[in-house]
């Protein structure tokens, strides 16, 4: 693959970035920010009586321009280093087109970067956690994200190697199953992280770990969708339709 193709792809990886990232943030407004509202007023309340930190940042204005300036960088960027690993991935991978190539590894992002680490280690909302472990948890949060990257690459490359032995249906079952067993082991040995107070509504902690997931995955889905498409048009263009010719008049 060419530079100018590789330059194409990332500028595509970012817009396609960018619009998931605008959908994204249309998540997180409506369906995280009433979650973060009723968590900070769980954290005032039980706060009464101690003193308050001077607000340099409105909540206003990090529920809005905060958030979106966040979501947005954020989509630019994650869209430009998954177009550079599409780059790497196309045709590695199996004998996809481009746009399906596009939505397999949005998936298997998604669930390696997001999904493994999330399950182990949730996002929590403001009043959960102790601050003098945040060092800890951020530290035990990428080290499972590092795991996951490298089982699904480890999956990825054993299904490979069994695929001429197996058959392609087979050795993805194995390899699946292997990415599974492995991340459940990870599970096992890592330290358990549980700072929910007890007084912490269960209903309020659960919509905001579901409005997290949501995001994510209306993220890496548009992602994938978009950038497939881009992807799809530069690197297998449609032929150009023939004009019809032009009708001959019959003999008289």
């Amino acid at each position: 693959m060419n530079s100018a193709i590789v330059r194409n792809l990332l500028v595509r990886g970012m817009l396609a970035g960018l619009a998931a990232g605008v959908l994204a943030l249309v998540v997180a407004y409506f369906l995280g920010e009433p979650s973060v509202d009723t968590a900070i007023g769980f954290e005032e309340s039980h706060a009464a009586g101690h003193e308050h930190e001077v607000e340099l940042v409105s909540r206003s204005l990090q529920s809005t321009a905060g958030l979106a300036t966040g979501v947005l960088i954020y989509g630019v960027a994650f869209g430009g280093i998954a177009a550079l690993a599409y780059c790497f991935a196309l045709g590695r991978v199996g004998r996809f087109t481009p746009r399906a190539t596009a939505l397999l590894l949005s998936g298997c992002a998604l669930i390696a970067v997001y999904v493994v680490p999330f399950l182990k280690y949730p996002a929590n909302p403001p009043a959960v956690g102790d601050g003098d472990t945040i060092g800890k948890r951020t530290t035990l949060y990428f080290l499972m994200m590092v795991l996951g990257v490298l089982l699904a690459v480890a999956a990825t490359l054993l299904g490979k190697r069994l695929a001429p032995r197996l058959g392609t249906w087979y050795a993805t079952v194995v390899a699946v199953a292997a990415f599974v067993l492995a991340t459940g082991l990870a599970y096992a040995f890592l330290p358990v992280v549980n700072e929910v107070p007890a007084d912490f509504p269960a209903a309020v902690l659960w919509r905001f770990r579901l409005s997290a997931l949501a995001m994510q995955v209306t993220l890496w889905g548009a992602f994938g969708l978009v950038f497939g498409e881009l992807a799809q048009r530069l690197l297998s263009p449609e032929p150009a339709k023939a004009a019809p010719a032009p009708a001959v008049a019959a003999p008289n």
